[in-house]
């Protein structure tokens, strides 16, 4: 009797035993092939696979070697955000002027726009925060309070992050084109615009500018690109950087396209305020002074108005709302932006170094990542300088699970190849990081990166896909 209760207790050990040992082995079988090809005979690949039951490793190669994560990065910078601020914490942007009104409707001030680093101003990703809806709900805010007339500006207050800034180490290739935008505290249509063109009739002839999505006259657009074959897409590249005045468009645009492509705005904060402006003309409110933002205002040395009376108040949709879009679409602005956030609430510290340090921090202590397991430059992924261990993207992943807004940040994942996960792309550099449930009802986290790989991006993805099957 006492040999048979052993063997019942023993039973559930050996078949987890006996289950896990095939699918490591599928898996340690699989992995060989994948790093053998030749598209890796200069390259590294780097995964590891947990049991998210037990937290024991599955399977496991390369998983201590830093590694560019590209936009799998920003599940370490999502799920530190849902821990340091909070799955309901929102941003605050108000209206307000300074000085006063007087019996002819005329302000004697400014209307100052004070923004604390929303990504989603202006963005119409969300009903609510479109700069259509926006700009009518402040016009008419300016309206309710008499004000017919300003005799002064329209300031965007961007003083918070210390203007406009992109992370060093970001590429020149990369900042003038939406997903390189610079992040300021006051941020405008996540600081991009659209620009259509229209191709030639004959390859290599240069193409023409029809029409942007917003006004940005106050920008000069030099137009170099050509136009390109039949087929060959968008090749367009925007060189630009924070505070540039001048934006050079380069490369080339199918002859067949149709497509809006869309570049980063220098200044989203002045974008904001140069919006406002227009709009208040256009019915009727005119300004003495053109628009600007406190940047500019300390730079010429001039005074930055403090206090006023508030006009409008607009908050963003919640944090979880936000990291929906930030991994769905892979917005790198709204990962730069909650970098800062947090260092700011944790420590006061705007500076994207500084930010990545502390998140660093955060979570050695959190889940006691080794030293050189990784290594931040930013929030996003976007910097090549980057390096982190599959080791420490699959343990964070794990550590979520635990959590009660796990739910939240599990949405927010992409679905690639019928699994719930978050890729990273940037040159050189494929990753996928994870979860995924076993035919046998095991759950699993995994993290995949691959590094220096030969030949183009199409191939390498359906080749770690079919490793990643493998944990289905």
């Amino acid at each position: 009797m006492q040999k048979l209760l052993s063997f019942l207790l023993f039973l559930p050990f050996f078949v987890h035993y006996t289950v896990a040992q095939p699918l490591a082995q599928k898996i340690a079988t699989a992995f060989r092939a994948f790093e053998s090809h030749e598209s890796l005979a200069n390259g590294m690949a780097s995964f590891i696979v947990l049991n998210t039951s037990t937290g024991q490793v599955v399977f496991a190669k390369n998983e201590k070697l830093g590694m560019a994560p590209a936009s799998t990065l920003k599940t370490v910078t999502s799920t530190a955000a849902y821990q340091v601020l909070g799955a309901d914490f929102t941003f605050e942007t108000t209206l307000s002027y300074t000085g006063q009104v007087d019996a002819s409707g005329t302000l004697k001030g400014d209307i100052v726009i004070r923004g604390t680093g929303d990504p989603s101003l202006g963005s119409d990703r969300f009903p609510q925060t479109s700069d259509t809806v926006l700009l009518s709900t402040w016009v008419q805010a300016i309206k309710a309070a008499g004000i017919r007339k300003i005799d002064g500006s329209i300031i965007a207050d961007d003083r918070l992050y210390d203007g406009q800034t992109a992370p060093r180490g970001w590429t020149w290739q990369d900042m003038g084109n939406y997903y390189g935008a610079g992040i300021s505290s006051l941020n405008w249509r996540e600081n991009s615009v659209g620009v259509d063109f229209i191709p030639s009739a004959t390859p290599g002839a240069l193409t023409r500018i029809a029409s942007t999505t917003a006004d940005v006259s106050y920008l000069q657009l030099v137009n170099e690109t050509t136009t390109g074959n039949r087929g060959t897409g968008d090749r367009v590249y925007a060189f630009a950087a924070p505070y540039s005045s001048r934006i050079y468009l380069r490369g080339t645009y199918g002859i067949d396209l149709k497509k809006t492509v869309y570049l980063s705005l220098p200044d989203g904060a002045y974008d904001a305020a140069y919006q406002l402006h227009n709009a208040l003309e256009q019915t009727s409110i005119p300004q003495t002074h053109p628009p600007t933002t406190t940047h500019l205002l300390l730079l010429a040395g001039s005074e930055v108005p403090s206090g006023g009376t508030t006009l409008h108040t607009h908050r963003s949709p919640a944090l979880g709302e936000l990291i929906y879009w930030f991994n769905q679409k892979s917005i790198n602005l709204y990962g730069e932006v909650l970098l800062k956030a947090m260092a700011y609430k944790l420590e006061a510290k705007t500076d994207t170094r500084d930010a990545a340090e502390l998140l660093q921090k955060f979570w050695t202590n959190k889940i006691g990542v080794p030293e050189g397991e990784l290594r931040m430059m930013d929030g996003s992924g976007l910097s090549p300088e980057n390096r982190v261990t599959t080791n420490v993207l699959a343990r964070i992943l794990l550590a979520a699970k635990k959590e009660p807004w796990f739910a939240g940040f599990f949405e927010s994942l992409p679905v690639y190849n019928g699994m719930k996960m978050k890729s990273g792309t940037i040159g050189g550099v494929l990753g996928y990081v994870g979860y995924q449930t076993n035919k046998d009802g095991t759950p699993l986290v995994f993290a995949l990166l691959v590094n220096n790989y030969q030949g183009t991006a199409t191939p390498m993805r359906q080749r770690m896909f079919r490793l990643l099957d493998q944990l289905k």
